[in-house]
């Protein structure tokens, strides 16, 4: 509590809050935005807590209130992929099993609301776990082809290709027909703020919207969240995590995900499993979540590095200021400017990125671009350093050089930037 109490003097002292938090590199992913009031402080606590906690299967004494875990599941708790609320990492060299990551799984067409029509024996994603008297769907695995691409003054970098494949399938083989995609755990903080932009800014950029089915309202609405914009809101982006991931039910998704024909997976509990109360207190802590502060503003190739990222069109996707329209936790942040770099919107990143499988109105060469507040720090709190959506990129270099499609002439021009630019733009994207 005492941490609170002097954000809130801070704020009344300052006369505004910041959206941003500083602190040590290792905490700089799990601080709130300053001057909660003290019932959002509390619900900010609680939800912490339930992130980081270890679901079981129950009855259990010890832990009554997260009790439910599976049948099939990924892993025990949100934190073990969102490692220190950041980004997930890739699979180890030695068996390539992904542990941090998701392979979601869908079959030609589409569902009752336009979305992915799910696989029928192993539902949207693969689950590796299964409680007792339910075996573990199987493994996704992960292997590497790496190669060579040549820079214009002849430095070269090394890329890897991801090749997904699947061992000790449970259920049956995939079938040739399924469309798989591999997704790494994306950093939670600041979605809070982006959640509180207005649609109609968001429209106007430059990119193209995914319109996605609202289960609370049974509507169709604006894609913000996901690496393909495939979720309306952070309440539906978390119950979904909860039950695809952890195997938890809630009011919005009541029901296990286990296919018509596994009998042993589908006699687990009819209630919900999370609690709205319990729900609501984890969506409290994601929406609260600061996205940590710039530093090195003053440095002079951080300020050239600025300038030439806008040169070279990285901005055109990657927009640097949006604006807080009505953030219920701190009111004195509305109308706040904040740096992102995003736009929430879908953009054709080419071949080379593309997963071979539509979300809604993403296209298989489609991605939302996603936040860049926060990577300088990436890897330095114990979460992931590894880039884009599948983790195959593992510096900022390879991370650019990937992009094609829309972005195929700002990583060209990044390609042909002499040796002292390119490192003005890096001390740039590692001062976010």
């Amino acid at each position: 509590m005492k941490r609170f109490g002097v954000l809130l003097c801070a704020v009344l002292l300052a006369g505004a809050a910041r959206y941003e938090t500083s602190g040590p590199d290792t905490e700089a992913f799990i601080q709130p935005v300053e001057g909660l009031d003290g019932e959002h402080a509390a619900s900010f606590r609680q939800g912490s807590g339930i992130f980081r906690q270890a679901w079981v299967i129950g009855p259990s004494q010890d832990h009554p209130d997260f009790i439910g875990l599976g049948p099939l599941y990924n892993r025990l708790s949100c934190i073990a992929c969102h490692v220190k609320n950041g980004r997930g990492a890739a699979p180890d060299r030695e068996n390539g099993v992904a542990r941090t990551m998701a392979a979601r799984l869908s079959v030609e067409g589409r569902d009752a609301h336009g979305g992915p029509r799910v696989h029928p024996e192993y539902g949207a994603q693969l689950n590796p776990e299964g409680v007792p008297g339910v075996a573990g769907e199987g493994q996704a695995v992960v292997e590497y082809a790496e190669f060579d691409v040549a820079l214009s003054d002849g430095a070269t970098v090394r890329l890897r290709r991801p090749t997904l494949s699947f061992r000790n399938l449970a259920y049956g083989p995939l079938g040739p027909e399924t469309k798989t995609s591999l997704r790494n755990a994306p950093p939670v903080f600041g979605l809070g703020l982006l959640e509180a932009v207005t649609e109609s800014e968001i429209l106007a950029g430059k990119g193209r919207p995914n319109f996605v089915f609202s289960v609370e309202t049974g509507q169709r609405t604006l894609g913000r969240f996901g690496l393909k914009a495939n979720q309306p809101n952070l309440k539906q982006q978390i119950a979904n995590a909860f039950v695809e991931d952890i195997g938890v039910t809630s009011s919005l998704f009541p029901v296990e995900s286990c296919a018509p024909s596994h009998s042993e997976c589908r006699r687990g509990a009819s209630t919900p499993e999370l609690t709205d109360a319990q729900l609501d207190a984890v969506v409290a802590y994601i929406r609260a979540l600061a996205p940590p502060a710039r530093r090195d503003l003053e440095n002079p190739r951080v300020k050239d590095g600025d300038v030439l990222f806008h040169e070279i069109g990285c901005s055109n996707c990657h927009r640097d200021a949006l604006h807080v329209a009505d953030f219920s936790l701190q009111p004195a942040l509305n109308g706040v400017e904040i740096h992102p770099y995003t736009d929430l919107l879908l953009h054709d990143m080419g071949d080379g990125l593309a997963d071979g499988r539509d979300d809604f109105e993403a296209g298989p060469r489609d991605w939302r671009t996603p936040p860049l507040w926060g990577l300088g720090l990436a890897g330095k709190g114990g979460d992931g350093a590894d880039f884009l959506h599948d983790g195959r990129a593992r510096t900022l270099v390879e991370a650019i050089l990937w992009h094609g499609g829309e972005a195929q002439s700002s990583a060209d021009a990044f390609r042909n930037l002499p040796e002292p630019q390119r490192d003005a733009l890096l001390a740039f994207l590692n001062s976010l």
